[in-house]
């Protein structure tokens, strides 16, 4: 398979192959043909003639028609039609001189006019030539442009979904880098050197990970810990996280930080709120061939309309989303609830995906 991807590839190994195979096989039907009339051995011998003449005659025609490709519509298809009679009156009058000087001994040369007969049955075959030859340019070219616009889309795609994931940065960042202000502003000097050297972790480890390919849900999780370390500093008891991931699920790809905006905005909007017992809780579980991702709060309730928050201004639920649609179509599910007994709860319907190292282990 991958030699023959090779052969379309190279544009001048397929002429040769396709232009050198099609004069054999002109040879072959046209010696399975004779079969039908009585002929003398030295008639294979004529066709492979007549078939190398066909074949010699033909290649110029590929350089002109390059030509003639770039010339308007009226001059191509003068050129082509000139060409084609040409070739063709010169190959019929090989394929006369091969039968009557070599086939037919004893013809008389001073008949000279009989050496341009069946020119027709040679212009058939020139122009079935031709017409395989831009047929096959013209779905070369069209095969280019679609992988050129292929080429485009996958592009826009990828600087869409860096775009996407990207935003979150400066997001998380001033929330931080606030926190961090008003740490330094109350004189809690360690407090802010301990959330600037977590939040350096978690800027690292994000700034490694392709904001274009998927990651394992392990790595996920251990991004989400460097972030609510960052977050602990802040809220001290005032948030207890708690973790519920299957065993099986650790191994699944899923969106580089696509449950950190959840939590952000669970700690933004719920645990801040909370003078104590503030409790965010993760769940990752599989269901048949999905992947269950499940972020709540225990947080105050608010509005929700028809599966989703109803919040102005908000980014990171708004991004979540459409990051899971530039990577799955429609193949997932994002809901916003309300959780029991109270605050909110985000549930993620994924494709269960693995790594391919990991399928073929």
């Amino acid at each position: 398979m991958i030699q023959w991807q090779k052969l379309f590839e190279n544009r001048e190994r397929l002429f040769w192959t396709l232009h050198s195979g099609g004069w054999a096989g002109f040879a072959v039907v046209y010696y399975i043909g004779s079969f039908l009339h009585d002929v003398r051995g030295v008639w294979i011998f004529v066709i492979a003639l007549n078939a190398m003449a066909g074949w010699l005659l033909t290649v110029p025609l590929r350089y002109i028609y390059r030509w003639a490709h770039q010339q308007n519509v009226w001059k191509m298809i003068a050129t082509v039609a000139i060409s084609c009679y040409v070739v063709a009156l010169l190959w019929a009058v090989l394929k006369n001189i091969n039968y009557w000087e070599i086939y037919k001994h004893g013809y008389r040369p001073e008949v000279w006019y009989m050496y341009f007969t069946n020119t027709i049955n040679s212009l058939i075959m020139v122009v079935c030539w031709s017409g395989l030859y831009f047929g096959i340019k013209n779905f070369q070219m069209l095969q280019k442009e679609k992988q050129n616009a292929l080429k485009a889309s996958t592009m826009a795609h990828q600087a869409h979904l860096k775009m996407l994931r990207y935003q979150l940065n400066p997001h998380f960042l001033f929330n931080t880098l606030n926190a961090i202000s008003t740490l330094i502003l109350v004189k809690e000097n360690k407090t802010a050197e301990a959330m600037v050297s977590r939040l350096s972790d978690f800027l690292r480890y994000s700034l490694d990970k392709d904001p274009i390919k998927k990651i394992l849900l392990k790595h996920e999780i251990q991004a989400i810990e460097l972030y609510l370390e960052i977050e602990k500093v802040r809220f001290d008891e005032r948030l207890e996280v708690e973790w519920d991931v299957a065993e099986n699920c650790n191994e699944a790809l899923v969106p580089s930080l696509i449950l950190q905006p959840i939590i952000e905005n669970a700690i933004k909007y719920a645990i801040s709120k909370m003078e104590k017992g503030g409790r965010i809780k993760i769940i990752a579980k599989s269901f048949g061939n999905d992947l269950m991702l499940e972020v709540s709060d225990n947080g105050p309730s608010v509005n929700i309309d028809d599966g989703q928050l109803k919040r102005n201004n908000g980014v990171g639920l708004p991004n979540i989303q459409e990051r899971l649609n530039s990577l799955y179509s429609n193949n997932y599910s994002f809901v916003v609830s309300q959780n029991q007994p109270t605050g909110i709860k985000v549930s993620i319907r994924l494709p269960f995906e693995v790594s391919e190292n990991d399928s073929q282990n």
